[in-house]
């Protein structure tokens, strides 16, 4: 995956300002800056606290992602044969359907991780940074030239329990579904 921090940093710096004045959720690019898209992510039956915001934006070269989230759980070292809880994978999935299902094992409606061009996992274009919770909170923008906006309209965003290895087939190891947003052309 590229990064540029360029874009990334007057983004955040707005959300910042947005934020300090009561907004809850970052602003959606316009369609004059380029194809926009947005996600809005809501936790499920094992993390209902998290809320949050990806926002996916066309820049020369490929696509900007920001991404901000609340509410996720506090980091849990994996002990005596459990998970750990966070750092959180974090993908774009198959299928733009965040039905909870199963409240167990949720979100599996949302399908696999989304794997256009069939690569080993690590590889999949709908592979993202891993989130880290800083007192329940993630923010994060990157660049990537894995995908178009226009190419993952209709899918979805997860956030995993576990962190993501970036080698396990096919999906990285990263346990439970605790979040999901559908991703939906922006304004």
């Amino acid at each position: 995956m590229n990064s540029k921090s360029a874009p990334c940093g007057k983004a955040v710096n707005g959300v910042k300002r947005l934020l300090s004045k009561g907004r809850n959720s970052a602003p959606v690019p316009k369609a004059e800056d380029g194809v926009s898209a947005v996600a809005y992510i809501r936790g499920g039956p094992l993390a209902p606290d998290i809320k949050g915001v990806v926002n996916f934006k066309d820049v020369p070269g490929g696509t900007e992602v920001r991404v901000e989230v609340d509410g996720l759980p506090p980091y849990k070292p994996g002990v005596a044969g459990k998970d750990p809880i966070g750092p959180h994978g974090f993908h774009i999935h198959e299928k733009g359907n965040c039905k909870v299902g199963e409240t167990a094992d949720p979100f599996q409606a949302a399908g696999e991780h989304w794997n256009p061009d069939r690569q080993p996992h690590g590889n999949h274009a709908g592979d993202f940074p891993v989130l880290f919770s800083n007192n329940g909170k993630a923010r994060m923008c990157f660049f990537t030239n894995r995908f178009k906006v226009k190419d993952v309209i209709g899918k979805s965003v997860i956030i995993h329990q576990n962190p993501d290895d970036y080698r396990t087939q096919p999906a990285g190891d990263a346990g439970k579904r605790l979040a999901c947003g559908v991703i939906e052309r922006g304004w």
